[in-house]
């Protein structure tokens, strides 16, 4: 008899979800313009494991996490995953309850976090910018360094300080208590001052990129996040120097 093999989980299936949406999928690699592709993803995450069932769930979550980013984050600009995707496979293979029961919580989690920051709800932020290149990580590290400097920015611990953060903001917001964040012409939510509208988000971060001043370089395989710069005020600072205009509320 023929024993039946399980076929190796595609991730080029990601790729393609991604091409339907017709996004420009913009890096903030100062060496390049758009993303690493998911299929290039899947050969670096072979070269490290080969169990079919730890990729499959790898793959799976990362394609939810891929189509909640789109459905509740249309409007994002740049979308690089590398960090995330290795961060996830390290924390995974040296998970203590096991790589598959890691990545189904891991993926819970970011979905949730997602779906709780997106345009579906109250909080109604526009990009995930600030999240998946540590600008918020950097900043609760920067409260407690001595405790939080050796937190991943992906990591559980810190997934959890952002849904409760979340709840918060969802509640705050319901109380009328949030006078920093109220909602701009846009539709949107903006705690800065400065525009984020898509040209000017886009031209800041590329600067802030260029001038090594992203937390986390999501768009490196191997990055080595950094959370002791003053990132807020150099925000502030650069939008400034560029002529952002300030918000309209």
């Amino acid at each position: 008899m023929k024993q039946e093999v399980t076929p190796t989980p595609t991730f080029q299936l990601i790729d393609e979800i991604l091409a339907q949406e017709s996004i420009n999928l913009l890096s903030l690699n100062p060496q390049k313009t758009l993303i690493t592709s998911f299929a290039e993803f899947g050969n670096l995450i072979t070269e490290q494991n080969t169990d079919i069932k730890v990729l499959t769930i790898l793959q799976e979550t990362l394609e939810s996490i891929v189509r909640t980013q789109l459905q509740n984050f249309p409007e994002n600009i740049f979308w690089d995953f590398d960090f995330l995707v290795s961060s996830m496979l390290r924390q995974a293979l040296i998970a203590d309850e096991g790589a598959v029961s890691f990545l189904k919580i891991f993926g819970e989690k970011m979905v949730s976090l997602t779906e709780m920051f997106g345009k579906k709800t109250e909080i109604r932020f526009r990009y995930v910018h600030d999240f998946m290149y540590g600008f918020e990580w950097a900043r609760w590290v920067q409260k407690e360094p001595q405790n939080r400097a050796h937190v991943e920015p992906f990591s559980l611990l810190f997934l959890d300080y952002l849904l409760v953060k979340g709840q918060e903001l969802l509640q705050r917001i319901n109380h009328g208590q949030l006078t920093s964040y109220k909602l701009c012409d846009t539709g949107y939510r903006n705690p800065f001052t400065f525009s984020r509208e898509p040209e000017d988000e886009y031209r800041l971060l590329t600067y802030l990129a260029e001038e090594q001043l992203i937390p986390v370089a999501v768009w490196n395989w191997n990055a080595s996040p950094v959370w002791n710069k003053p990132f807020q005020e150099m925000r502030q600072q650069l939008a400034l120097k560029l002529n952002i205009k300030p918000q309209k509320r």
